[in-house]
């Protein structure tokens, strides 16, 4: 079991107003609680953290600096779980509105909130049991309670199992949040002693994976081998989930637009075009001058048709007044295009970058053809009020220095790309 897991949410909900009032005392006050049992909360804490967070002086208790790292990963949990509590309280007719700041006890038993988020994911009762080795009625009991508490149904049975309710889906929204920011408490601390450690998150989209990321993981892991780096290579709408819900630390490759209200926000760190890519010995590798015409019957291997990659490629036909083609195959998965390519006349449009290695070994190289306006900016999406963990900052930090170095080497190989705009954010 992670520290995370031992961490208690009422003595951090404890620990918290200690460093916002400045005494135990006021603190009791506000919990309508004995001034010893925030005392012993406090304490219990810091034995679970192995660490001191509070000078006591006769001024009152002040955080020391790994309680003030300790209260700033509080502030983000305490945030989400405050926010869950009013939108649970508002959806109830009858039940008055919580004051500001208000949290419920039921909402602060992390242990009660993990077998939330189980059946959610398992959707099947004694699953989620099993994985926290207790009985069905125990897990059971500890939905009953925040059902209960919130005034909400969380979920429904049906023939595919336990499902969430619509309530169920934004409160789980909610609890993700909270948890994959407590997740972090530990990993805060070791970085106020210089150890950056943990597990760091990353949807890894296709033009950030051939080059940047393995760059940047090998640049972060020499200087802090402690840190456990996992991909996320699913689609950019899965990812998207993941990231708002804080199971994603951060999304690295092609950028999206949008807005404030979305809660996400982009980072650019380097542009690229795409090229139509085929094997060394295509019949058409050596002709000069190509236009879109002359490859209007060729065999398309094409990103899905809701990609913008797609739309860009699909433009170059109708710049020309063409019906787009429709492709021999659609798909992303770029070991099934370096094979298809390798081993057959088909060609694709896509970023070099992608088959960089190929490219450059010779095996595949990039069709005498003028694509126009298919730039497209890569770089990092973040949740815009999300709090990185160290790990992921050290990892995010590593990206821009290898942004760098990808720039260089893909402008070095000019037939691999026509232009490159590097741009490194400080």
């Amino acid at each position: 079991m992670s520290n995370s897991e031992l961490l208690n949410l009422a003595h951090l909900r404890a620990f918290k107003l200690v460093a916002d009032t400045g005494s135990a005392t006021r603190a009791a006050a506000e919990l309508f609680r004995a001034q010893s049992a925030v005392t012993r909360s406090v304490q219990e804490l810091e034995s679970a953290l192995g660490e001191s967070l509070f000078e006591r002086k006769p001024s009152g208790m002040l955080p020391t600096p790994t309680g003030r790292a300790v209260l700033e990963r509080c502030e983000r949990i305490f945030a989400e779980l405050e926010e869950l509590a009013q939108w649970c309280a508002a959806r109830q007719v009858r039940r008055r509105a919580l004051a500001e700041g208000a949290l419920p006890a039921y909402l602060l038993n992390t242990r009660r909130l993990q077998m939330f988020v189980a059946l959610a994911r398992h959707r099947h009762m004694p699953t989620a049991a099993s994985a926290f080795g207790i009985s069905q009625p125990a897990v059971s009991s500890a939905i009953r309670v925040l059902e209960s508490g919130s005034g909400l149904g969380l979920f429904h049975r049906s023939p595919r199992g336990i499902l969430l309710t619509t309530e169920g889906e934004s409160f789980l929204l909610h609890v993700r949040r909270a948890l994959n920011e407590l997740r972090h408490v530990p990993d805060d601390i070791a970085a106020q002693h210089g150890n950056i450690q943990g597990a760091v998150t990353v949807g890894a989209l296709p033009l950030g994976r051939t080059l940047i990321l393995p760059d940047a993981i090998g640049r972060m892991s020499a200087q802090h081998p402690g840190v456990r780096v996992v991909t996320d290579e699913s689609a950019y709408e899965t990812l998207v989930a993941g990231l708002r819900a804080g199971d994603i630390d951060f999304i690295l490759g092609a950028l999206r637009s949008n807005d404030a209200a979305s809660g996400l926000q982009n980072e650019r760190l380097m542009s690229e075009d795409m090229v139509v890519l085929a094997r060394r010995d295509h019949p058409l590798a050596n002709v000069r001058g190509l236009t879109i015409a002359d490859l209007r019957n060729a065999q398309w291997i094409l990103p899905r048709s809701q990609a913008p990659a797609r739309g860009l490629f699909e433009a170059q036909f109708r710049r020309a007044k063409l019906k787009p083609p429709m492709p021999t195959v659609e798909t992303a998965d770029l070991a099934i295009i370096r094979g298809l390519l390798s081993g057959t006349d088909m060609v694709a449009a896509l970023s070099a970058q992608q088959l960089y290695y190929e490219c450059e070994s010779g095996q595949l190289t990039a069709l005498d053809i003028a694509l126009h306006n298919t730039r497209r900016d890569i770089g990092l999406t973040v949740r815009a009020e999300g709090t990185p963990s160290p790990a992921a900052r050290a990892l995010i930090d590593a990206i821009r220095l290898a942004v760098a170095d990808v720039a260089r080497a893909t402008q070095t190989a000019g037939h691999l790309s026509r232009r490159k705009e590097p741009h490194q954010t400080v």
